[in-house]
């Protein structure tokens, strides 16, 4: 009965990253969000390292607006440091989240931006 106090996200999210990872090629993003932001990482899961980071609450954020606002701005920050990094295709990882509300709009942001997934 290990398992029976985990959360319903948690659950999901430990189901999605048995299938899931990143590599040198095509690096994972991953997504968080809290009631007051979002977070956005791409991560070579080979290395264990982050490649580029974005957030809601940086000081290089400079989105307004209601949460999917900003959610659309963070996925297009991301996805502008990545390119400029040289990542172009990556791996979405939602988190155990939903793919609805502010985990979709991040992504679209990202997919206008240019990252492939």
């Amino acid at each position: 009965m290990a398992g029976k106090k985990l959360s319903r996200r948690d659950r999901i999210k430990k189901g999605i990253r048995k299938r899931l990872t990143g590599s040198e090629s095509r690096p994972r993003l991953s997504v968080y969000r809290s009631n007051k932001g979002i977070y956005a990482q791409i991560i070579n899961d080979v290395t264990g390292s982050t490649i580029v980071s974005a957030s809601s609450l940086s000081k290089d954020f400079s989105g307004t607006g209601n949460k999917s606002e900003q959610s659309v701005a963070v996925g297009k920050l991301v996805a502008e440091k990545a390119i400029a990094a040289g990542v172009k295709e990556v791996v979405f990882d939602r988190n155990g989240y939903l793919y609805h509300g502010r985990i979709k709009s991040l992504a679209e942001g990202a997919r206008e931006a240019g990252l492939v997934f």
